[in-house]
């Protein structure tokens, strides 16, 4: 299995959940975008960010 891609720096500082608008925090392991104030993970696909809530999955906390 190989690591998800790495995600630009520079992408993650204008990208925000199209849910709360608000910050997101990527997950290089798991290879998802993580919105903590909607409660979910949006995935990393071949370095692009699906930023489709019915694509996201639910996560705790």
């Amino acid at each position: 299995m190989t690591a998800p891609a790495p995600l630009d720096p520079q992408l993650l500082d204008i990208l925000v959940c199209p849910v709360t608008k608000g910050p997101l925090e990527y997950d290089r392991a798991a290879g998802e975008l993580i919105s903590r104030a909607a409660k979910l993970a949006y995935p990393v696909v071949d370095g692009v960010p699906i930023m489709l809530p019915e694509r996201a999955r639910a996560v705790e906390g």
